[in-house]
C-alpha cells in the first residue's frame, strides 16, 4: 500500500488546529476507531450513551469541549460515548462551570453519579441532588418523556429478569442464570439497573423496595452484584 503523502494544513488558532487534527480523515482511521472500541467496552449495556443511557453511542463527545480546551483533543480521559442526540443537539460546545470555574456536569467516565442525582425508580425520573446533578439533568434534559416511559418499562423488565435470574440460580442452572443476566445487562436504559443496585444498599433500601422485599434480597446477592454492577 503506499505511503499516504497528504499534508494536513494547519490554522495558527490551537481550536482550529485541533478541530483539523480531529477531523482529518489520516487521524481518525487510526484515533477514532480504537478510541470507540475501548468506549463501548466501558458503557453501560449494548454500547449505549453514557449520558442518556438509552440511544445507542454513535459519537465520540469531547466532555470538555475543544472550544474550551484545545489541548485535550486527544485526551484519552476527555473522551465519551455519547448518541448524536445528546452530543450535537443538545450538549454541542455548553459546558456549564460553577463560580470557582469547576465543571457543573458530571463525568460518566470519570464520577460517580449518585452522590449528585437519584434515579426515582417507580417514576422514571431523576431528582438532582446537588448542582452537578441539577445541571447534568437540565443540560441532558434526562427527564424528558420518552425517557421517563423507558426508565419505567426497563424497571419492571429488569424486575422480571431478575426473577428470572433467581429461579435460575436456585436450580443451580448457571447457563440460565447467565442468560437471564445478560439479557438485563444489554436492555436500553442501562442506568435504570445501575440506580437498583445502588439503591438495595441504601439505608432506607427497605422502604425502597417495601413492595417488593424478595427483589431487594436478589439485587443484594453477591453473584448478580457481581455480574452487573459496573464500579
Amino acid at each position: 500500500m503506499a505511503e499516504c503523502t497528504c499534508e494536513i494544513v494547519l490554522s495558527p488558532e490551537p481550536e482550529a488546529r485541533a478541530r483539523t487534527l480531529w477531523s482529518h480523515t489520516t487521524v481518525r482511521r487510526h484515533v477514532y476507531t480504537p478510541l470507540r472500541g475501548l468506549l463501548t467496552d466501558m458503557a453501560a449495556g449494548r454500547e449505549r450513551c453514557m449520558y442518556c443511557g438509552d440511544n445507542q453511542g454513535t459519537d465520540i463527545d469531547h466532555f470538555e469541549p475543544i472550544d474550551r480546551h484545545p489541548m485535550r483533543a486527544f485526551d484519552w480521559s476527555n473522551h465519551v460515548l455519547a448518541c448524536s442526540l445528546c452530543n450535537s443537539h443538545l450538549k454541542g460546545v455548553a459546558f456549564p462551570l460553577d463560580e470557582d470555574g469547576r465543571p457543573l456536569l458530571i463525568d460518566p467516565t470519570a464520577e460517580d453519579p449518585a452522590p449528585h442525582l437519584r434515579l426515582v425508580l417507580a417514576a422514571g425520573t431523576y431528582h438532582p441532588l446537588t448542582p452537578k446533578g441539577r445541571a447534568t439533568i437540565d443540560l441532558f434534559d434526562l427527564n424528558r418523556g420518552l425517557l421517563v416511559k423507558g426508565r419505567i418499562s426497563a424497571f419492571h423488565v429488569t424486575k422480571a429478569c431478575v426473577a428470572q435470574w433467581a429461579g435460575a440460580t436456585a436450580e443451580c442452572d448457571h447457563d440460565a442464570a447467565t442468560h437471564w443476566a445478560a439479557v438485563v445487562d444489554e436492555q436500553p436504559i442501562a442506568d435504570v439497573v445501575q440506580a437498583m443496585l445502588h439503591q438495595a444498599l441504601d439505608p432506607v433500601a427497605e422502604f425502597l423496595f417495601e413492595d417488593d422485599p424478595q427483589l431487594l434480597t436478589h439485587l443484594r446477592d453477591p453473584r448478580l452484584r457481581s455480574a452487573l454492577l459496573i464500579t
